[in-house]
């Protein structure tokens, strides 16, 4: 459950997440490549023991859009405990992700299998796109005096 979908969601490097940065986290890679990329988020040398920051942390900027809001609560409150380092809270975060993500992710190889299916729903798209612009291209080619 995405809760705030107008926040930027930050990349590997706490930046915000951008391609042009190369920090994004791709959410359609196999399970080893995707764990290894979200087990190399940058993280600080807070050591084990101590209270972890949550300002800034891209660990929990993730994590609250993959997550539900008691999750996040507890996620939170347990950076703020100390005693788990961050390997524990990326691991968190991995499993977070790949559950979410799951459905798209069977979804899409059902299509990737099925070019027609892959067709069919690209012309259904294309016809959706064209009832909604036909008419508005309609008016602004009457407006600019093309018709």
């Amino acid at each position: 459950m995405i809760r705030d979908e107008s926040a930027a969601i930050p990349g590997t490097d706490g930046a915000k997440m951008s391609k042009s940065y190369g920090n994004t986290v791709e959410l359609f890679l196999e399970e080893a490549a995707l764990k290894k990329k979200i087990m190399g988020i940058q993280t600080d040398s807070t050591p084990v023991e101590a209270p972890k920051s949550i300002e800034g942390s891209a660990i929990l900027g993730i994590y609250k859009h993959v997550s539900s809001p008691s999750d996040y609560a507890a996620m939170e409150a347990d950076f703020l405990a100390g005693g788990k380092g961050y390997g524990d809270f990326k691991k968190r975060l991995f499993t977070a992700v790949w559950e979410y993500f799951s459905p798209m992710r069977e979804r899409r190889a059902q299509i990737a299998a099925d070019p027609a299916e892959l067709d069919r729903i690209l012309k259904q798209g294309a016809e959706r796109a064209n009832a909604i612009t036909y008419p508005v291209m309609e008016r602004l080619r009457k407006a600019i005096g093309l018709r």
